[in-house]
C-alpha cells in the first residue's frame, strides 16, 4: 500500500500540462517573476507531500492579472489515491468571509445601508443589547447596558462585541453553546435573532475579537436584498465571475473532486479528521454560513481575488467600484486598538480583510498594504497591491496553523519578484 501511494504521489507532483480552462497564463519572465524561484516554491511544497506531512495541496501565483504558477501536489484523498487535480474542491472555511463582505458591499453601493447604521435597524433583536460583566454565584451572567449600538462597520471589522463560541471558553462562548448557536443546523433567519439576544462579550468598538459577525452579515444580505443568501451569491458573484465550483455544498456529480481533510499528528502522521467542527459538505446545509460555509477551487477563488485586486472588475464584469475595494482594504480599526492584538501582530483590519501594517511584526513575510485572509483548514490567499500579486494556497488539514505554510508561501512568492 505504501509503495502504491508513494508512486501515485510521485506522479501527482509532476507539473500539470494544462491550466484550468479560461485562465490567463503568462511565463514568469513576462510578469517579472523568477522561474527558478517559483521552481523552488514548487520543490518546497512537494517536500510536504514526499515527507507525509500533507496529503495534497495547490499553489497559485498571479501577477499583473496573469497566472505564472499553478501547481498541484499529492493526492485528492489518501484513501483513493487519485492525483490532486487542478479543479479539486476544497473546504475554504473562513476564506468565505471576504466573499460575504463583497456581497454586503454590493448592497452598500446600492444605497441599502450605511456602514455606521446600527445593526438593529435591520435586525431588531440587536437593539438594547447587554454586555457581559461578571458571573453571579448561581452561574447566571451579570450584564450592563451597551454604551452604544453595534454597527454594520463593527460586524465587518470584528469589533461588534460578539465571539465565536468554539475557539474560546469565556462565559459568553459557553452561553452560545448552551443556546445552540454554533451547531449551524437552522436557517439564518432563525439563528440571527437568537444571537442578537445574547450578551455581548465586550463593549462595541472596545476590542477586536474574531467572531460570528460575518454570519450576521450573511443574514443582512438576505434582509437587504430580499433574496436567500446563497441565491444572492450565485446570481451576483459566482455566475458573473465564472466561479463554477463555489457553493455551500458539493453536489453528487462533483463529490469525486472533494479533497480529503486530515488531522496532523507530528509523531504518527496524517489521519482522517475527527474534529467536531467538520460538517458534511456533500449535503446542503440549513445554515448558509457567511463566515465559513463555502467550498471552492483554486481557480474559482483566484477569479474572486483577482476581481478584488483589479478594483472590483474581472473580464469586463464589474462587481464593485474601485473606491469600495479601497475602503474594504483599508484599516478600519479604532485608533485606540492600534490593530489586531493591540498592534503586536503588525495587522489592522479592514472590512472582512486583514491588512498588513507592519511587515516586521507580521513576521517579515508580508508587504505593507497587503490584505488577505485564510481558512481553518490552512488555506490562504492574499493580494499585494504594491507588487500586483494575487496568491492562493489550498490544502485541507487540521489544526489551523499546524504548519507555517502561509508564511512560507509568502516568503517564497516575495523572493520570486525580480522586476
Amino acid at each position: 500500500m505504501l509503495r502504491k501511494l508513494s508512486f501515485i504521489l510521485l506522479l501527482s507532483c509532476v507539473p500539470s500540462a494544462l491550466m484550468a480552462e479560461g485562465l490567463p497564463r503568462a511565463t514568469p519572465a513576462e510578469v517579472g517573476l523568477s522561474a527558478e524561484k517559483l521552481q523552488a516554491l514548487t520543490a518546497h511544497f512537494k517536500a510536504y507531500v514526499d515527507d507525509g506531512r500533507l496529503a495534497g495541496l495547490t499553489t497559485l501565483v498571479a501577477r499583473k492579472g496573469k497566472i505564472a504558477h499553478f501547481e498541484t501536489y499529492g493526492a485528492l484523498t489518501l484513501e483513493g489515491g487519485q492525483a490532486m487535480p487542478e479543479d479539486a474542491i476544497f473546504r475554504i472555511y473562513s476564506m468565505t468571509k471576504p466573499i460575504t463582505g463583497v456581497a454586503l458591499m454590493m448592497l452598500y453601493e446600492e444605497g441599502k445601508f450605511e456602514l455606521d447604521d446600527p445593526v438593529s435597524k435591520y435586525i431588531p433583536a440587536f437593539a438594547n443589547q447587554q454586555v457581559f460583566k461578571a458571573v453571579a454565584e448561581d452561574g447566571s451572567l451579570i450584564t450592563e447596558p451597551a454604551a452604544r449600538e453595534v454597527t454594520v462597520r463593527d460586524l465587518m471589522r470584528h469589533t461588534a462585541g460578539l465571539t465565536y463560541g468554539v475557539f474560546s471558553d469565556t462565559p459568553v462562548d459557553k452561553s452560545y453553546r448552551q443556546q445552540q448557536l454554533v451547531g449551524f443546523d437552522q436557517p439564518l433567519a432563525e439563528w440571527a435573532p437568537k444571537l442578537g439576544a445574547e450578551p455581548l462579550l465586550y463593549q462595541p468598538g472596545a476590542a477586536w475579537v474574531y467572531s460570528l459577525a460575518v454570519d450576521v452579515q450573511g443574514y443582512l444580505v438576505e434582509v437587504l436584498s430580499g433574496q436567500p443568501f446563497d441565491e444572492f451569491l450565485q446570481q451576483r458573484i459566482f455566475t458573473p465571475l465564472g466561479m463554477v465550483d463555489t457553493a455551500f455544498y458539493v453536489p453528487a456529480d462533483k463529490t469525486d473532486r472533494l479533497v480529503g481533510i486530515y488531522d496532523v499528528n507530528k509523531e504518527t502522521g496524517l489521519a482522517a479528521t475527527h474534529s467536531k467542527l467538520i460538517q458534511d459538505f456533500t449535503i446542503e446545509p440549513k445554515f448558509k454560513s457567511g463566515g465559513g460555509g463555502l467550498v471552492s477551487t483554486t481557480a474559482d477563488y483566484w477569479r474572486f481575488a483577482q476581481m478584488v485586486a483589479n478594483g472590483g472588475t474581472l473580464d469586463g464584469v464589474q462587481i464593485l467600484k474601485p473606491e469600495t475595494v479601497a475602503l474594504m482594504s483599508k484599516d478600519q480599526l479604532p485608533a485606540a486598538l492600534d490593530g489586531i492584538a493591540n498592534g503586536k501582530r503588525g495587522l489592522g483590519f479592514g472590512l472582512d480583510f486583514a491588512v498588513v501594517k507592519d511587515p516586521a511584526k507580521f513576521g517579515g513575510t508580508g508587504q505593507a498594504g497587503e490584505y488577505f485572509w485564510g481558512g481553518m483548514a490552512n488555506t490562504v490567499f492574499w493580494i499585494d497591491p504594491n507588487e500586483d500579486i494575487v496568491a492562493v494556497l489550498m490544502t485541507n488539514v487540521l489544526p489551523s496553523g499546524v504548519y507555517d505554510v502561509r508564511g512560507e508561501m509568502r516568503k517564497l512568492v516575495n523572493d520570486a519578484v525580480v522586476d
